[in-house]
């Protein structure tokens, strides 16, 4: 049959439509292949293609590893996600795959996350505008992606079972933004539903999530599939909205035992496999181009882009760094021989190459003197390594030490119980101080990692992250200033991990995980709590210095602001600055942040050039969840409108009276005597009855915030036999002065 002719899932006998629903095997689609629907391969790369070479779980073919995404957020640059995300795409041409599963963007709750490596930040904004940049490059290929794991999918401890115990407030403003932002920006051909339970609900079968959220209010319109294994009840999974079960787990028997029993839908099957032809049919044109190769040289250099984007220069005390030419440099740490580039688990890439910072190094013609200095693994250290390094830091100018996590202290499966470096690798940073007090320390780790103790021994930091397989060079780029660092913190380093919010709370107890900080995730906790960290979110240098200058406000709607500013390279030397646009609530009834990331910018600068930059804040940007109105609400007043290059670092604040959305909660009979005497309808109303006598209303100040306190339906009880009548009256008062001021119906909340 032609492959023009797209069929209807309807069309198909109700087997055929159960097998549509689940995979043909671990990595591949069902498909109707006589119809014309092959069963096109799906596979693993959040950072890069990792296409499964035969029964290997971890062997795959050659491809491209890319700074992993603990990396690539640093550079705050989607339009450098958009190029890596164009050239994974055509190498899944390439190796005839339809879909690559990624990018994960969960939160990065705790610094403790076993799979951090693989997330973006620990804010939303950042996270869904840095992925979206990476799905919309796979996709303009015609390759689609897995926007990962959905939802609150923020441990590895008990993940395929743990509940994730979130309020909706917490959910809405922390945990789903970044899925919404890329859903409704990029929109993704597949999503991918998490391991664990939402509030006790499987993502495989929340349909609350996966219908409710995901399809009615975003409008999501591609295919859910599940995590591997990740799908326990196949009926249950299909009617909540999950489309695809991977791998199989030959249950199609059960989908049409269900349909037959009545106990699934049958246009629900019709809506779930039809999901899975649509995707199938978009992929079809990438997939027919036979014999497709990319440019395997042109591919590394954006991985080598995207790895000096990645670097964040934490500190640069006396301009010891860029390194100069005939600089004698001594190179400590197995890690510059050894690359750690790439997380663990199922992300794991087999590179086209790997480059060294000590072969890059050797490329310079600097004169450089290596020394391993320490073993990656448990052992002791060897004092003939420590002696070897010593010697080698004594006859240097400078020491670049290279220290990190090795790849056992963190991957996919578990989480971390620790944020410090091995013990035997501070030691040896003490020891080299001692010889040679130029010392330069490059971090390879996938998660924060405590800085706070031994940073005063080193002159520079850069934080490397994990880098991908042109990480070697990268480092060796902005070592020697060949590239000036432009990345800055996705996530905020705190001094030490008991200053983390989640300390009570992660990893959870007896199959729960308490989301007890709420909203209070990352800089949102620190900053407003004002606690010391080591780093602020945002936070990184430049070889360059910049001035942003002329910040300015225009109201472009009620709650609507257009913020321009100028920024200026005041140096010679060419770089970018990442400005970062923050917004402090009005006065407030509910908690909020002292400020929270809406927007930036990353501006490329040569040197003495300036520019004009402008960014937009819509009425969402000013919004907060209302539990009570479920749904999100601006308040009306002044708001704070803050520029800076981290989330401390501000170098203007401007405020901004906004109108509000003129939502309202309604008050009610249970709506306490405080609420009726605020609320600018019932507090007239309230007014005059406590003049006619009617609701009495203590002179002790004291007595006055207890009866503040208390709902209206009180009235009742002390005003005796007419308390009845008078919470009718004033209920029939309100209902009329909303009813003349035509404010009936445009309300939300309780009744």
């Amino acid at each position: 049959m032609s492959q023009d002719r797209n069929i209807k899932a309807g069309e198909l006998d109700l087997r055929q439509e159960a097998s549509l629903t689940s995979g043909s095997d671990s990595w591949h689609l069902q498909g109707v292949p006589e119809q014309g629907y092959e069963g096109y391969m799906i596979t693993d790369g959040p950072y890069g293609l990792r296409k499964a070479t035969g029964s290997d779980v971890y062997g795959s073919v050659p491809a491209t590893c890319f700074p992993p995404t603990a990396g690539l957020a640093s550079s705050w640059n989607p339009d450098l996600t958009y190029r890596v995300g164009q050239a994974m795409g055509e190498e899944c041409i390439q190796e005839e795959v339809a879909v690559i599963l990624g990018p994960g963007i969960n939160i990065k709750r705790s610094p403790l996350g076993g799979r951090n490596f693989e997330y973006y930040s620990e804010d939303p904004v950042l996270a869904g505008h840095q992925a979206a940049g990476l799905v919309e490059g796979v996709q303009s290929k015609g390759v689609g992606t897995s926007l990962k794991h959905f939802a609150a999918n923020n441990q590895e401890t008990d993940r395929l079972r743990v509940s994730s115990d979130v309020d909706q407030r917490t959910l809405r403003e922390i945990y789903l933004p970044a899925f919404e932002y890329v859903v409704k920006h990029a929109k993704p051909w597949t999503i991918m539903c998490a391991y664990n339970k939402l509030n006790g609900v499987y993502g495989s079968e929340n349909r609350w999530l996966l219908t409710d959220v995901l399809r009615g209010e975003w409008g999501y319109e591609g295919l859910v599939m599940s995590d591997w294994g990740a799908v326990h009840d196949r009926a249950a999974a299909l009617r909540a909205g999950l489309n695809l079960e991977m791998p199989p787990s030959d249950s199609d028997q059960e989908v049409v035992q269900a349909v037959q029993a009545g106990n699934l839908d049958k246009d629900q099957l019709d809506r779930m496999a039809q999901g899975v032809l649509d995707l199938i049919a978009k992929a079809r044109p990438a997939m027919s181009q036979k014999g497709y190769r990319y440019d395997v040289g042109a591919h590394n250099q954006v991985a080598r882009q995207a790895a000096q984007e990645s670097i964040v220069m934490l500190k640069n005390e006396d301009g010891v760094l860029p390194l100069s030419a005939g600089e004698k440099i001594a190179l400590i740490g197995e890690f510059a021989r050894t690359p750690r580039y790439q997380g663990g688990g199922s992300s794991h890439i087999t590179p086209t190459k790997v480059t060294t910072a000590l072969d890059s190094f050797k490329e310079t013609g600097m004169d450089v003197d290596f020394a391993p200095g320490f073993t990656l693994d448990d052992a002791p250290q060897d004092a003939a390594l420590t002696d070897q390094a010593l010697k080698a830091a004594a006859g240097a100018d400078k020491v670049v030490l290279f220290l990190g996590l090795p790849e056992d202290a963190e991957s996919e499966g578990f989480d971390r119980t620790s944020m410090d470096l091995p013990a035997k690798q501070l030691d040896l940073l003490k020891a080299v101080g001692q010889a040679n007090d130029q010392v330069i320390v490059v971090l390879s780790n996938g998660s924060v990692v405590s800085v706070t103790d031994w940073i005063p021994q080193a002159k520079a930091v850069l934080e490397s992250w994990l880098l991908g397989q042109a990480g070697g060079q990268a480092v060796v780029d902005i070592l020697t200033g060949q590239a000036n660092p432009s990345g800055r913190l996705p996530e905020t380093i705190p001094e030490h991990l008991e200053d983390n919010p989640t300390i009570t709370s992660f990893p959870g107890e007896e199959g729960h995980s308490r989301y007890g900080e709420g909203v209070y995730v990352g800089y949102r906790y620190y900053d407003t709590f004002k606690r010391r960290v080591a780093f602020p979110f945002g936070f990184g240098l430049s070889y360059s210095t910049f001035e942003i200058s002329d910040v300015r406000l225009e109201k472009t709607g009620p709650n609507a602001v257009q913020v321009s500013m100028t920024v200026a390279n005041t140096s010679r030397v060419d770089g970018a600055q990442t400005v970062q646009v923050y917004v402090a609530p009005c006065a407030s009834k509910v908690g909020r942040p002292s400020h929270e990331l809406k927007a930036f910018a990353k501006v490329f600068l040569k040197a003495g050039q300036s520019r004009e930059v402008r960014m937009d804040l819509d009425q969402r940007d000013f919004a907060y969840w209302s539990t009570a109105m479920d749904g999100w609400h601006v308040e009306a007043g002044t708001y704070g409108i803050e520029v800076g290059t981290s989330s401390r670092d501000l170098v203007a604040r401007l405020d901004v009276d906004l109108d509000g959305d003129g939502l309202f909660i309604r008050l009610n009979s249970d709506s306490t005597m405080e609420e009726w005497r605020e609320d600018p309808i019932g507090g007239p109303i309230m007014k005059s009855h406590v003049e006619g006598g009617k609701v009495p209303m203590p002179n002790d100040p004291n007595t006055a915030k207890l009866f503040d306190s208390m709902p209206l339906v009180s009235v009742i009880t002390i005003s005796g036999g007419d308390g009845r009548r008078v919470v009718a009256d004033m209920i029939t008062d309100y209902q009329q002065a909303l009813e003349q001021k035509g404010l009936i119906g445009a309300s939300k909340g309780h009744e």
